[in-house]
């Protein structure tokens, strides 16, 4: 048995499902809600490149590089998709990241369940002793949603990457420890009691 395995994780709000190419379409469809594509410090996949991006997680997940998802809403449609990535089985450490969501599920308590199920599995289930969180430095939005979470900031890679238009990504860091879990997960179960979390 390898350290990630396909797994279905299911929530009130959500559900993540092992990605497969049968995903593609409902996924065009969800990507085309905000036009995702276009935000020019986050890397989300064109309409037309879906069946390539889709083709490459499961690539990296052959790999053991990667376990991707697909996001369903209440409903079971496909609104996204996300990832455990920058796998380190040795030191147990994964990152949730390569994840977005249609424009109408966004700032819903989609998110905030779906980052509970997958920080969830990685410190209960695959007895992980951190959990990463990386983003753009300027996408203020994912920022703000990762600090909500509770993870902390461990600091910010300069000149970290390239994007796709060739500006230089700084790419801020976050993590929860282990330790940090309980907190975390009670934080994160009060959030989801509330009317909007």
């Amino acid at each position: 048995m390898t350290f990630l395995e396909p797994v279905t994780l299911r929530g009130s709000h959500a559900s993540l499902v092992p990605l497969a190419t049968e995903h593609a379409m409902p996924l065009v469809e969800a990507v085309k809600d905000g036009e995702l594509w276009k935000l020019w410090y986050t890397t989300v996949p064109a309409p037309e490149r879906m069946q390539e991006e889709i083709a490459r997680r499961l690539k990296l997940q052959t790999d053991g590089r990667m376990l991707p998802f697909t996001v369903l809403n209440a409903t079971g449609t496909p609104v996204g998709m996300t990832t455990y990535m920058n796998v380190d089985a040795t030191n147990r450490r994964v990152e949730i990241g390569s994840t977005w969501y249609a424009a109408s599920v966004q700032r819903t308590p989609l998110n905030t369940e779906c980052k509970r199920m997958l920080l969830e599995h990685a410190f209960e289930k695959l007895c992980c002793i951190a959990v990463e969180f990386r983003t753009h430095v300027l996408n203020r939005q994912s920022r703000a949603a990762i600090e909500r979470l509770g993870a902390r900031l461990d600091g910010i890679l300069r000149s970290h990457t390239i994007m796709p238009n060739g500006t230089l990504r700084d790419t801020a860091v976050y993590s929860v420890t282990a330790a940090e879990w309980p907190t975390v997960k009670a934080h994160l179960a009060f959030q989801l009691s509330r009317p909007r979390a």
